[in-house]
């Protein structure tokens, strides 16, 4: 499994694609506008508690106040508003917590009323990041995040990630951990930090202390609300989050932004440095990696898999709706039921893919073709979960219905990535748009691709004379590729009178093939 994170950057905008096997499966935006990321810590004062939610509303600069409920206030708050009082006030000089005298934690099933008022200053980290009408979701119980661990202040626990699964593993880092921290501070220990040497834990440790220094000579006479902690910039983050041993290569087409990734892949990995590449040809870095067309394919609301199966993807304001369906697949298999749990194992896969790659949020149901086997039903669910567990987002799947039915709760931190993939129709007026040219064609690829499987010897392919010259223009072109791949010569016939989106395949009797 070879990785690659493939990075554009423009004037406004940086966009990260990460491939796997050449297949887009992460696609992010880091805009420069974007005052509100996952991450970032704000010195902010609380608008209004609100008794019936139990929750409070804190104004941190966004045109919508943003929501911090009771149990996102962390049990530690009265000693970080006792602290942040004290920092701001300048009467806490020593930012280390060794000698802070801790309060004592609030009650796990209070009221809000009972322990913030309005008006008053308090440290808040943004959880969720502003999405469709709703102000960001805050939480007072900050955290830090390295490479290998997540620094937790007013806290003395120490958590190894559930994704390590050797228990001495397990063990060795927590003794390691707790060598090194410092009084006032828990260690969440990340995956990543499996099998590596406490020199290189502590340095990542000494790394977040400073940030956390760094933020709390802020607090000092900080305005309200202000940003006095941000998350590292988008590259920086990414690579912090997915980095591995599998990447073979991160090609970036700025220079400014490359120095930076690789200063940072030399900290973090000195042997993979030099896998991270500048590119300087003019053919534009999307269209040389194929990122472009799989995004023209990718995004739209239909969307083609293997063998004729596709998917349909809804979105509503309560939650996403996946249709899929086996299309015109041509029947190897023995029987229904055989052909029901192939189409649904290849459309897991792109489920799973789709997920990631819009990063769609909150709940999703998905309506798989039905199977009367419950052991099929078993293996669609068990292959779903396996095709979903290196999803970073937190997310939970629930078995199959008796409607053939699986639902799944994703965690949304951020708005979904939407991309416009239908262009202006050069046929109409009025506004209308139709589908980009490349996702007409990848269907005219499916049908052909069944056809030609079958005994057709001569096929004829009648379409709109755009779509035409798509096809035949240029070395080699797609019906070239066709040719080299069936072996069978396609004719390729233009057709004023077709609409933009029509085409018909001919027999060699000129009958049109249904």
């Amino acid at each position: 499994m070879d990785k690659e994170l493939i990075i554009r950057s423009s004037s406004d905008h940086v966009d990260f694609a990460l491939l796997k096997d050449g297949k887009l499966i992460e696609l992010q935006k880091d805009e420069g506008s974007n005052n509100f990321s996952v991450g970032d810590v704000f010195i902010a004062k609380v608008r209004k508690s609100v008794p019936g939610l139990n929750a409070a509303f804190v104004n941190v600069g966004y045109e919508k106040d943003a929501f911090l409920h009771y149990h996102d206030l962390g049990p530690k708050l009265p000693s970080l508003l006792k602290f942040t009082k004290s920092v701001s006030t300048g009467k806490l000089r020593d930012f280390s917590l060794n000698k802070f005298p801790f309060e004592k934690d609030i009650d796990k099933d209070g009221k809000i009323n009972d322990v913030i008022k309005s008006n008053q200053s308090i440290l808040v980290q943004i959880a969720k990041e502003p999405i469709s009408t709703k102000g960001p979701r805050i939480s007072s119980e900050l955290s830090i995040a390295g490479r290998y661990i997540v620094l937790v202040p007013f806290s003395d626990r120490i958590s190894i990630s559930q994704k390590i699964e050797s228990k001495e593993e397990k063990e060795r880092l927590k003794r390691l951990v707790k060598s090194i921290t410092p009084q006032g501070f828990g260690i969440i220990v990340r995956t990543v930090a499996e099998g590596k040497k406490v020199a290189e834990l502590d340095k990542d440790l000494q790394n977040l202390l400073g940030r956390w220094t760094a933020m709390c000579k802020k607090l000092h006479k900080a305005h309200h609300p202000s940003k006095v902690l941000g998350e590292l910039n988008k590259a920086s983050s990414i690579l912090r989050d997915i980095f591995n041993d599998s990447f073979t290569s991160i090609v970036v087409d700025d220079e400014e932004l490359y120095i930076q990734i690789k200063d940072y892949v030399q900290e973090i990995a000195p042997k993979k440095e030099s896998i991270v590449k500048l590119y300087q040809s003019t053919v534009p870095i999307f269209e040389k990696f194929g990122i472009e067309r799989q995004i023209k394919t990718s995004f739209g609301k239909t969307v083609s898999m293997a063998k004729g199966a596709y998917v349909i993807i809804e979105h509503t304001e309560a939650l996403h709706v996946i249709d899929v369906n086996s299309g015109n697949r041509s029947n190897k298999e023995n029987n229904q039921e055989d052909t029901a749990l192939e189409v649904n194992l290849i459309s897991a896969s792109e489920i799973a893919r789709q997920l990631s790659l819009r990063d769609m949020g909150g709940i999703i149901v998905v309506d798989f073709i039905d199977m009367n086997k419950a052991e099929n039903r078993k293996k669609l669910f068990n292959h779903l979960k396996d095709e979903m567990k290196h999803d970073r987002a937190k997310h939970k799947i629930l078995p199959p219905s008796k409607f053939g039915l699986i639902q799944i709760t994703r965690q949304r931190v951020r708005p979904e990535m939407n991309i416009k993939t239908r262009e202006d129709n050069p046929d109409g007026a009025n506004g209308e748009e139709v589908e980009a040219p490349i996702g007409l064609v990848q269907k005219i690829n499916f049908d052909l691709e069944q056809l030609l499987k079958k005994d057709y010897t001569k096929v004829t392919l009648n379409t709109h004379p755009f779509i035409a010259a798509y096809l035949t223009k240029g070395f080699p072109s797609i019906r070239s590729k066709w040719f080299f791949e069936h072996k069978k010569w396609v004719k390729v016939l233009p057709r004023d009178a077709y609409t933009y989106l029509e085409y018909h395949f001919f027999d060699k009797n000129g009958e049109q093939i249904k």
